[in-house]
């Protein structure tokens, strides 16, 4: 599947149904080579940008600002191959949806707080300001304040 496929079938459905979507779409592009903890830890900041409502008041318009996440940073005819990796992708998208419709005192964190996180194979840290909540495998998670 092409970047750009996904992209617009997302575009063009109800967000409850694209949301997900779009949320795989970004866990397989920015931490497919990753553990279950960190691409469930890279979901979780593209939740909690959602319902801060700062990036967007869905998922896919939080993913698909300028220059926040992969989906914007890939090239549209970058090609979604693995099928592996797109199947972990999705299981965790749900279930990091279904993590985040708990009401927030109950849910089980992975990175608390973490809005921002600096993927060190692909990106420069001189942007990472903010307190580093976690580490996880070449992901470090942050919260940002004062943005």
């Amino acid at each position: 599947m092409k970047l750009a496929w996904i992209l617009w079938l997302a575009s063009v459905m109800p967000p409850s149904v694209a949301d997900p979507l779009c949320l795989a779409t970004t866990v397989y592009l920015e931490a497919r080579n990753q553990s279950v903890l960190g691409q469930r830890a890279v979901a979780e900041v593209a939740l909690r940008r959602r319902e801060s409502g700062r990036w967007g008041d869905s998922v896919c318009a939080v993913v698909t600002a300028p220059k926040q996440f992969a989906p914007t940073l890939v090239k549209p005819d970058f090609r979604l191959a693995n099928l592996k990796a797109w199947n972990r992708a999705v299981a965790i998208a749900f279930h990091s949806e279904r993590v985040w419709a708990i009401p927030n005192r109950n849910r089980q964190m992975v990175v608390p707080g973490a809005d921002h996180f600096l993927a060190h194979h692909i990106a420069d840290a001189d942007w990472a300001q903010g307190v580093p909540v976690a580490q996880i495998g070449d992901h470090t998670f942050y919260k940002v304040v004062n943005l």
